[in-house]
């Protein structure tokens, strides 16, 4: 028994441009791998700096950082950590309200997020200001490596807000639905990365010292 062809028009129907532009991606897209790889790339790059910083803390004895230089201030960071770390829930709770064609929890979400971003960008503003008095990326090799640690990071943080703010914007024009929400996903990864690194950086620079 054939089955029956189907009804005039229908084949006509499924492949227009609008509906094909609905049907939901299979597999993960290219941009969802190019941001993998460049998170991995980033990733090493952080890796190897954490790397020089404590074998270089390591090859300098028992004194760290060096004499005449004071233990980090852990006030401002941790502030910066109340801050930055949970600032991923926010996109994950937008994330997954677009998924659900909600919107406005899309954009409620990255707004939250912009604001701790920006929070806490301003409060490692304040504390360079206070450290630059004590020592400086020349200095020595502990000023060289906190500087060029956590100023890299701060890059990257700027860079996520850069691509937060997009995407802010793009949804007050209707950018992102349910079917259709690929580049809040690739967003949403870096910036869960941005706040990873911050917790590694956290841990070595700030609270190691002190142990």
């Amino acid at each position: 028994m054939t089955a029956s062809p189907p009804p005039p028009g229908t084949l006509r129907q499924a492949t227009r441009a609008d509906a094909l532009a609905t049907e939901m991606p299979v597999g993960r897209t290219r941009g969802w791998w190019g941001m993998v790889f460049l998170i991995a790339t980033e990733a090493t790059v952080f890796a190897l700096l954490l790397g020089s910083y404590f074998y270089l803390r390591f090859q300098s004895g028992r004194h760290w950082p060096p004499p005449g230089i004071e233990k980090p201030e852990l006030t401002k960071a941790i502030i910066m950590t109340i801050l930055l770390l949970p600032s991923s829930l926010p996109v994950v709770w937008a994330e997954r309200g677009i998924r659900r064609g909600q919107p406005w929890r899309l954009r409620l979400g990255l707004s939250l997020t912009l604001i701790q971003g920006l929070l806490f960008l301003s409060v490692q503003a304040s504390e360079y200001a206070t450290n630059l008095k004590k020592f400086t990326i020349t200095t020595d090799v502990y000023g060289s490596l906190f500087y060029a640690t956590t100023g890299f990071h701060g890059f990257h943080v700027t860079i996520g807000l850069v691509m937060v703010a997009w995407l802010l914007a793009a949804s007050l024009r209707g950018s992102f639905g349910a079917r259709h929400h690929d580049r809040v996903t690739i967003v949403a990864l870096y910036w869960h990365f941005v706040d990873i690194v911050w917790a590694f950086i956290f841990m070595s620079l700030y609270l190691s010292p002190r142990l």
